[in-house]
């Protein structure tokens, strides 16, 4: 029987801290399933999601804290139950001058319509033309059945002229 765990992990960025982390699951028999691994403000940080037969456990403990003594705090916790999926599914970008408040704005949109957010990344940029900073967001977000993904786009839309920026809504493909 196998159970899923998740080691979220940040310290210092330099070669070779993947392939630690890989070699720790392997050693412990374990199985990388999926993972969210960057650089971030200068630290390494992410998340692996790995399947592991639960009695292999303090084996993948013992060889994580070989990874912790080289700088790269790691931290191992149950993974929770995948329910269903119920909703439909819509990319959300955001592309604007970049300014305090955004993120909290558009996720307050969001959570006030009962949307989800699957995924989220934000970053930001020089524009082209003026030089000034844009921000940028990438979301994937499960719309709930009681909520149209025309219910999404008005909503955040109406915000849009708000906060200065532009939305592109696109379902995903398949």
């Amino acid at each position: 029987m196998t159970s899923q765990i998740i080691l979220s992990v940040a310290g210092s960025d330099r070669p070779g801290l993947t392939q630690a982390l890989a070699d720790a699951v392997l050693a412990a028999g374990g199985n990388w399933l999926e993972s969210h691994l960057s650089r971030l403000g200068g630290t390494y940080v992410g998340s692996v999601l790995v399947a592991l037969d639960p009695e292999n456990l303090p084996v993948l403990e013992r060889h994580i804290r070989a990874v912790d003594a080289t700088g790269l705090r790691v931290s191992i916790v149950p993974a929770g139950e995948d329910p269903a999926t119920q909703g439909q599914p819509l990319w959300i970008e955001l592309v604007g001058q970049d300014r305090p408040g955004i993120v909290r704005e558009v996720t307050a949109v969001l959570a006030n319509l009962g949307v989800n957010i699957e995924e989220f990344s934000t970053g930001t940029e020089n524009s082209a033309w003026s030089g000034e900073m844009l921000f940028r967001m990438n979301a994937l977000v499960i719309v709930p059945p009681r909520t149209s993904g025309e219910d999404v786009q008005s909503a955040l839309e109406a915000i849009s002229g708000e906060i200065m920026v532009d939305f592109t809504f696109t379902p995903p493909e398949g």
